[in-house]
């Protein structure tokens, strides 16, 4: 079902919304890395739903449980599994999608590829699955801070429909994210971005936007030149998050309207490190890392399930409508900024050991 990722440090997703919980296995962590439930709790609790009042309001604490792995506060190099039990299910909110097909959503596509799925909120198509990627990442991030103590991984919404941001990605802050509930850079936008959250959503509708990403600190030489590009991966990574319909790194597609005079970015020495003067190829080069910042942006599409009629067919394909029921996000861009930047310390982790295992002289 496609759902390990990762070649050396490698993670396996598990669960439904609605089932008794959701989780991680996590393989090819190094030993000795220390490591509590406390650590994971930090960047679960900025994904859960019901932290604020723009977003689904179903109650769940999202308490980690570490099944296997460590032993007196440090990981065994064993597999690592990870577990939060779901305790607000309401599967009887979903009873009429059971029969009908929301738009734009992967009920249909779930009913042809396997000729079955769990419609108690979606099962494996929710958002809830990301539950593993961000525990696996609270374990990369430990791994990252011993092999590239410098790199910063900072995601914020950058957009909401078409109310955009002034944000400085240089230097853009965590704390400067984490101060509002939009989590967004720029302070001036919170209370437009949040009544736009709450106009739409009293309307029973949904609204998407734009998450972008900085990383600062990181090497050059992270990436493979062929098919396991950085660029590529991230692309990758960050499209397999639900609701995600677009990924742009550096100039993207903007960089089109420019000549390769204007576009290249000019190398010079900055002491004795190879630096350049411009950052438009977003701090990836043939695929591969230059040691400058990088910077890329993912399109959230809104959220499929809305509270007014639609057009829909049935599982007996007739004709019919429906109108949603259930919590749901009217935007996800503040619960997407800890997932994307979840996928991004989860690839440059598994980079960064690559590079390891690949330049061992």
């Amino acid at each position: 079902m496609g759902s390990i990722f990762g070649q050396l440090f490698r993670i396996a997703t598990w669960g439904e919304s609605h089932g008794g919980g959701v989780g991680v296995v996590i393989d090819g962590c190094p030993a000795r890395i220390a490591l509590s439930e406390a650590d994971i709790q930090i960047d679960l609790d900025r994904r859960r739903p019901g932290q604020s009042k723009i977003v689904t309001p179903r109650a769940e604490s999202d308490q980690c449980e570490i099944l296997s792995g460590l032993f007196e506060g440090q990981t065994l190099g064993t597999p690592i599994s990870i577990m939060v039990r779901n305790k607000d299910a309401r599967p009887s909110s979903y009873e009429e999608m059971a029969v009908k097909y929301r738009p734009s959503h992967a009920d249909y596509t779930y009913d042809a590829k396997y000729g079955i799925r769990n419609w108690q909120g979606g099962g494996r198509a929710s958002a809830r699955e990301t539950i593993g990627r961000v525990a696996a990442a609270s374990v990369a991030k430990k791994v990252i801070a011993k092999l590239a103590p410098d790199l910063e991984i900072i995601a914020y919404v950058k957009s909401i429909q078409d109310l955009e941001a002034n944000i400085d990605p240089l230097t853009v802050s965590f704390d400067d994210v984490e101060s509002n509930i939009v989590r967004t850079g720029d302070l001036d936008m919170v209370e437009t971005m949040i009544k736009r959250i709450e106009d739409v959503r009293g309307e029973g509708n949904s609204i998407g936007g734009v998450v972008e990403c900085i990383v600062r600190g990181v090497p050059p030489g992270l990436g493979e030149p062929v098919f396991d590009k950085l660029d590529a991966v991230l692309a990758g990574a960050m499209l397999s998050l639900p609701a995600t319909k677009g990924f742009e790194i550096g100039s993207g597609f903007a960089g089109t309207q420019l000549t390769g005079r204007e576009h290249n970015d000019p190398f010079r020495m900055d002491g004795d490190r190879v630096s350049t003067t411009s950052n438009r190829s977003g701090g990836v080069q043939g695929g591969i890392s230059n040691g400058e910042p990088i910077i890329f942006r993912v399109a959230f599409k809104p959220t499929a399930t809305i509270m007014t009629a639609q057009d829909t067919v049935s599982t007996d394909k007739e004709d019919t409508t429906l109108k949603g029921r259930g919590r749901h996000d009217a935007c996800v861009l503040p619960r997407a900024v800890p997932i994307v930047e979840a996928m991004t310390a989860l690839i440059l982790c598994d980079h960064l050991l690559l590079q390891r295992v690949q330049n061992i002289s």
